[in-house]
């Protein structure tokens, strides 16, 4: 595979709580959820969250390569949980994580996506397949004390953050690598092109390609800066990771 990728954080953040982490046959990408300001009893930023569950599906994958993907997250959150056993684990908002995993093996590309950061892949024959698990586009409520209590529940949306079963939740596919011409992996930071500001994912594909990934930085920052604040809900500027990868 041949990946480039971006990964900036938002114009309004002093961390970066966006992570991505690449090899020559496997892409993770994370999300860290900002923290809401309610006692999450993790001495922890959500940044650190985010590199250290990174890492350890990066160890997961290298040492398990045969290892569905969804099995590979659950191990890695397993993992993340034993680095930080002082915190308070049973707190429904320790520090959280969407992950999106896209994994060449045996001829197949894995794609994997948890929460909300897709993955889409274009076939030769022009089919984009999305990995998306949208749950967080259809809760009843979007204020700070009902997410934490839909925060990893059946009722609501599922993270990646101190419970294992999250990883049954993730959305999967698999598609052959001689059928694949690219795909992408991004953050909702990106994805909002698609949501918000009328993008097609083909645009950002090529968008990807053409231009490289920093083009969809660009591209994001001039529509938020183009935008009414309170037009969209959620924060008006975001981290941005972008993806992109060819099969060669």
């Amino acid at each position: 595979m041949q990946i480039s990728y971006v990964c900036q954080a938002s114009p309004d953040a002093t961390a970066n709580e966006d992570f991505i982490l690449a090899s020559e046959r496997f892409v993770i990408v994370l999300d860290g959820a900002t923290a809401s300001g309610l006692p999450n009893g993790c001495v922890h930023d959500v940044a650190w969250l985010a590199s250290r569950l990174g890492g350890q599906l990066a160890a997961v994958l290298i040492a398990q390569p045969d290892l569905a993907l969804r099995e590979v997250l659950r191990q890695g959150i397993i993992n993340t949980r034993a680095l930080h056993p002082e915190c308070d684990l049973t707190n429904p908002n320790s520090p959280s994580s969407t992950v999106a995993i896209v994994r060449e093996h045996n001829g197949i590309l894995d794609c994997l996506a948890l929460a909300d950061s897709p993955v889409v892949v274009e076939t030769h024959s022009g089919e984009i397949i999305e990995v998306n698990d949208d749950r967080t586009s259809h809760l009843p409520a979007y204020d700070r004390d009902s997410l934490m209590q839909l925060r990893n529940t059946d009722e609501g949306f599922w993270v990646a953050s101190t419970k294992p079963e999250a990883a049954d939740r993730a959305v999967t596919a698999s598609v052959p690598v001689t059928d694949v011409r690219r795909f992408a992996l991004v953050t909702d930071g990106v994805s909002r092109l698609v949501e918000r500001y009328g993008w097609s994912w083909l645009h950002i594909l090529d968008a990807l390609e053409k231009q490289g990934p920093a083009s969809a930085v660009q591209a994001v920052r001039e529509a938020e800066i183009a935008t009414e604040p309170g037009t969209y809900r959620g924060k008006r500027h975001d981290d941005v990771t972008a993806a992109f990868g060819l099969i060669g």
